[in-house]
Parts: structure tokens; sequence; C-alpha cells
């Protein structure tokens, strides 16, 4: 692929579970990935696995709600691979606490990882799409953000109020980037991670009920919808929201 022809996604959140799967989707469908992500040996081996598929990918370590990092990741990317076409804003953390149970400090960590987080990263990049009249992103939120949170859900109140921010973000930017980038959402539901896999085990059939599709979701699932909304030509979607929920939440 020569340097004109190259696509440059960066996916947060990559090291595992959703965002990993997105990271592994882009570049088999040939594009250069910079996947951010805490700083351990995860990430480390999400870009090794990918380099020794003979893909190109960069490791971006730190913090989401970092504003002054991420700015200067994103230069980092546009200075490696001169673009980025695709952004998929995904890196979250969970948050169990009612609010009954949880501090200011805990709601403000929330909030700056699943919400912030998204902002810090679209900043960094939206003006080079701007520039080059081209790009897309893609919010992760969660079916939380419409439905809120099952008693039994690894997160609570806190969590939902992040992710339905994350879809008051993707309407507005979807009109202020418009035409130039298009930004839609997605909305998984019950997807087996390792942030979820304890409380799956523990109410495996009793979630599958709940399911027209009949099964647990996967991030490849999630992943699929991913790629179409960034690779899909022509395009003439923005501001959506799709969940990816095997029909567990039709209205």
């Amino acid at each position: 692929m020569s340097g004109n022809e190259r696509k440059v996604a960066v996916v947060t959140g990559a090291a595992r579970g959703i965002g990993l799967a997105c990271a592994q989707r882009l570049s088999a469908a040939g594009y250069a990935v910079a996947l951010a992500d805490q700083p351990g040996p995860a990430l480390e081996q999400a870009v090794q696995a990918l380099r020794a598929q003979g893909r190109q990918a960069l490791a971006l370590a730190g913090d989401v709600s970092d504003h002054g990092a991420v700015q200067a990741q994103g230069q980092y990317v546009l200075a490696q691979w001169g673009h980025v076409d695709a952004l998929v804003n995904n890196a979250g953390i969970s948050q169990p606490k009612t609010l009954l149970e949880i501090s200011e400090a805990e709601w403000d960590r929330t909030i700056a990882v699943n919400l912030k987080g998204y902002f810090n990263w679209c900043k960094a990049l939206a003006p080079a799409m701007l520039a080059r009249r081209s790009g897309r992103i893609v919010n992760i939120s969660s079916v939380s953000a419409n439905t809120g949170a099952a008693p039994s859900a690894v997160s609570k109140f806190a969590y939902c109020s992040a992710k339905a921010g994350v879809l008051g973000m993707t309407r507005g930017l979807a009109k202020e980037l418009a035409p130039a980038v298009a930004v839609n959402a997605i909305c998984p539901g019950s997807i087996r991670t390792d942030l979820t896999e304890q409380l799956i085990q523990s109410r495996q059939d009793d979630i599958v009920r709940t399911i027209p599709l009949g099964r647990i979701g996967t991030p490849m699932d999630v992943a699929v919808v991913v790629e179409f909304l960034v690779t899909v030509e022509p395009n003439y979607m923005t501001g959506e929201v799709i969940d990816v929920d095997g029909g567990q939440w039709v209205n």
C-alpha cells in the first residue's frame, strides 16, 4: 500500500475487549492503526501482534482524560502518518457505585475518562480532519445511556450519565463538523469482555433469555459495525446511534 493510499485510524481503549477488536478489524481492512490505552503489557502485546502480521501499528500509552497528553499524542500520530481518517473513541472505566455510595472524586473520574476522554481525542484530531475535508468519528456509548443500569449491571448511574453525554456529543459534533466529518455512535448491549465476564458467567442463562438473537455479544460484533461506519462509501449517515445488543432493548 503506498503512502497516498494508506488509511489511518486511532482507536482508544485498544489493548483489550471492544477496542482491541476494532483495532484488529480496521488493521485487517488495511488501516494503519494507533492503539491508545493505559501503559502496560496488554497494549504492547496488542501492537506487536498486529506488527507480526505485517501491519502498521503504534502504541499510545497514557490516560485519555489528560488533555495535554492526548493533544501531544494526536500530533505525534499526524507527524508519523500525515493524517488520520478515523477516530474510534472507546476507552472507558466501570463505576459500580450507586448515588448513595459514590464519592465526588469517583464521579469526577468516571466523567473524566468516559466523556472528557472522548472530547480530548475529538479536539486533538478533528482540526486535521476538517483541514482535509474528510474523516469519520465513531463513539462507543452503551445501551445504558438510554435504559439506565439494571440492578445487576456492572456499572450504575455515573457510567450511564457519561454514556448519555457521549450521545449528546455525537449529535452535536455531527452538525458542527459536517459535511467534512461524519460522527456516529454505537450502543453495545451485553458484550462478553474482561469487565463483564464475571457477571455474565453468574447470570448467563437469564441474560440470554432476554436477547432475541439468543446469545451474548462479542467484541467483534461491535467491531464489524465500527468498520462499516468507518469505511462505507458512499456515506449518508451522521449523528446516528446504532444499538448492537442482539435485540435485547428493541423499542
